[in-house]
């Protein structure tokens, strides 16, 4: 695969509204465990995490002056005395999965960001496709990940990618060459443990890397086994060659003491399609960025997924979609289901650029409201540039339909049965947009369990 070196189109939303008074917390412990990092002695890696640094330095934390950060404040983190994870060997009983009983397949698990061999295993993969830990990679294939690190996602873009920059150590790499086909879902998985007795923090990084003509399904699980207060910063930068197809699905349930902060970045060749689809359920507070850039014509990418917070949750979704050549084609589906008085946001955007002409878009958000004190903040975005296209998009909230809940109360099924049916048909559009069939029903399975907890 190519790569650009130049300067991709600006995947960023301005950093103005920051606050630098917040980096010193978060950067003290680097010095502490910087002489630790792997690939202490690559110039390149060492250029990265110093530009990660001192842009994080120089800015701090987003504030709700930021426009994309208007609806969720990370005000308080900055009054957590956050310690970067210790390499945990904690005993993990039960994984999640998306493969039935007695099935196996290629599978990493990291446990508060760190790679745990003893859980992991690259069985089924075809070969010549390499997945391994990036700890590993920075030994093995430095020349990959220098080529490609930093270069959709890069440090100058977002505060929070600049200190991932800085600490980078540990994550996913997976890369398919050219007209390799793997069959089997790559399942990943990351477990937060952190300590009862201290606030933890990880800052994974993944790259995934799809060859011309390729095809891959990476299975994103992001779990809790821990009490205490943990914040995960996840980055991801995807890259999809000409003609490759990448399904990238994920689920967070995480615990009720997480913060999950994550950034995807991709990039999709001519005729390529990069297909993401991300389920949240957990967190205190959880903010999913997701940025698809379609760098080819007849490039195609689904950026779609489905939210249930209650209590006091707070769940972000942001996603930027960027037609940069013709005939591309993006959909977008979104729904959720907040109740109590937890608070979901949604940002959505579509950037149609002036070359990008038989450009077609869709974008839909639908909000389910539980009770009064459920909040839904939603601002979908058109910035068109080209003058045949054809976009659109839709935003709605409301509550349950209280006929329908009649009909079903007078056929004598139970309220919290009946809401249950309710639901599961009104969020059954976005998982309409999960490609892999036994995929769809492991999430559907996971708001099941999300039902029957609320009875």
């Amino acid at each position: 695969m190519t790569v650009q070196h130049s300067p991709l189109h600006p995947m960023t939303y301005s950093t103005r509204g920051a606050d630098p008074a917040t980096a010193p917390a978060f950067l003290a412990p680097l010095d502490q465990v910087g002489a630790g990092l792997p690939g202490s002695g690559l110039s390149w890696l060492t250029e990265l995490r110093a530009a990660g640094r001192e842009r994080f330095a120089a800015v701090g934390l987003p504030t709700i002056k930021n426009e994309s950060w208007r609806y969720t404040n990370l005000r308080d983190l900055a009054k957590v005395s956050f310690q970067p994870a210790a390499p945990a060997a904690a005993a993990i009983d039960l994984l999640p999965t998306v493969r039935g009983e007695g099935q196996d397949g290629p599978r990493m698990v990291f446990v508060d960001g760190r790679f745990r061999a003893d859980l992991s295993s690259v069985d089924g993969l075809p070969p010549r496709v390499d997945l391994l830990s990036l700890d590993a990679a920075l030994t093995t294939h430095s020349g990959l990940l220098a080529d490609h690190l930093g270069r959709l996602a890069a440090a100058d873009d977002r505060p929070l990618v600049a200190l991932n920059s800085a600490y980078l150590a540990d994550g996913a790499v997976l890369h398919v060459p050219a007209n390799v086909q793997v069959e089997r879902p790559i399942e990943v998985v990351f477990v937060s443990v952190g300590s009862e007795s201290q606030a933890t923090t990880c800052h994974p990084r993944m790259l995934l890397i799809a060859e011309a003509g390729s095809k891959a399904v990476v299975v994103e699980h992001h779990v809790g086994r821990g009490a205490g207060t943990t914040l995960a910063n996840h980055v991801t930068e995807v890259f999809v060659g000409e003609g490759a197809t990448l399904h990238h699905y994920k689920s967070q349930r995480e615990g009720a003491g997480a913060i999950h902060l994550s950034h995807i970045a991709a990039t999709v060749a001519t005729g390529g399609c990069y297909d993401n689809f991300i389920l949240t359920t957990g967190a205190k507070l959880s903010r999913n960025e997701v940025v698809s850039r379609l760098d080819g014509t007849d490039a195609r990418t689904h950026v779609s997924g489905g939210y249930l917070v209650r209590g006091t949750q707070h769940a972000d979704t942001t996603t930027l979609i960027v037609h940069a050549q013709p005939n591309g084609t993006s959909r977008e589906v979104y729904k959720g289901v907040i109740d109590d008085t937890a608070r979901a946001v949604f940002q959505g955007k579509i950037t149609v650029c002036p070359d990008a002409q038989k450009t077609d878009g869709y974008q839909l958000n639908r909000a389910l409201l539980l009770s009064d004190g459920a909040e839904i903040d939603s601002k979908p975005e058109l910035e068109i540039h080209a003058d045949d296209v054809k976009c659109s998009h839709g935003c709605t909230a409301g509550e349950l339909d209280d006929d329908a809940l009649f009909y079903l109360r007078a056929r004598g099924i139970d309220r919290d049965t009946a809401q249950g049916l309710l639901i599961g048909a009104f969020l059954s559009e976005s998982f309409e947009e999960i490609a892999e069939e036994s995929i769809r029903d492991a999430f559907q399975e996971i708001v099941a369990g999300w039902l029957e907890e609320q009875k």
